[in-house]
């Protein structure tokens, strides 16, 4: 009954995701409409209507679905299903024309995350995770890779300024032991090249549960584990997590751990 509930579901959200990729790959580049939400913390027209076409669509199909997103009210579920969305993620990189972003778009079914979905408009790469059956590029099963800490290219939070010392302690800390860091302002698209074995992991300190409620999935069915810093399995309520290819996920959070 529940798989055929995620599966009805799972092909509407597709054609949805697919739908605001035109949207999005529509406006990139021209003149936008910039609104700030806070600090150094950005939103655009399209965000929003990028936003409202997503729930437009699950909403016409499943009314009772819950939602959570960046950039709409809370809708509570009655369903026992609820949606987790970002429309861009990596909106500071779509303002200034940068091709680093994507839309995540997460199903939770009481609580539990079941299934993930990832496109990334610019290059045409569509993720899709669903729980217990792996996790897929444009059709093709990909998996984490088995490279050890020495070897491994690690993505790391760009929100240096809200934890600055701490932040760059941890930074220099895991330079000092991997192979090279770096920093794309764009969780989906560091998680997408962690879960297809192009990165060995991405540690963020500020996250909310639209940025990788998704792309944890999606690293999972890769073979891979996300846990918070303590090593405890994530959640939606989770901030702080540490995502890899497994092999090295115990040395980081030492590393994490001893700062040094």
């Amino acid at each position: 009954m529940i798989r055929a509930e995620i599966e009805k579901r799972k092909k509407i959200a597709i054609i949805a995701a697919r739908e605001v990729g035109k949207i999005l790959t529509s406006r990139f580049g021209k003149t936008l409409k910039v609104q700030s939400k806070g600090d150094r913390d950005l939103v655009t027209d399209i965000d929003k209507k990028a936003d409202r076409a997503f729930i437009k669509s699950i909403k016409r199909h499943f009314p009772d679905d819950g939602i959570l997103s960046e950039e709409s009210p809370v809708f509570c579920s009655k369903s026992g299903f609820r949606w987790i969305i970002d429309p861009i993620d990596g909106t500071h990189n779509f303002i200034h024309k940068i091709e680093i972003f994507g839309s995540s778009y997460a199903l939770e079914f009481k609580g539990r995350v079941v299934l993930g979905i990832i496109y990334m408009p610019r290059t045409d790469e569509f993720y899709l995770a669903q729980k217990g059956k792996g996790a897929y590029c444009n059709g093709r099963k990909i998996s984490v890779s088995g490279r050890k800490l020495k070897a491994a290219t690690l993505v790391y939070d760009s929100s240096i300024r809200l934890n600055k010392d701490e932040m760059l302690k941890g930074l220099g800390a895991l330079a000092d032991r991997a192979f090279n860091v770096r920093m794309f302002g764009s969780s989906v698209r560091g998680l997408t090249y962690l879960a297809e074995g192009k990165v060995e992991a991405e540690i963020e300190f500020n996250d909310k549960a639209w940025d990788f409620a998704a792309g944890l999935l999606l690293v999972e069915e890769a073979g891979g584990r996300a846990t918070d810093f303590q090593g405890q399995p994530w959640s939606v309520n989770t901030k702080r997590y540490v995502a890899s290819n497994k092999t090295i996920h115990e040395d980081i959070l030492k590393v994490l751990k001893r700062g040094r």
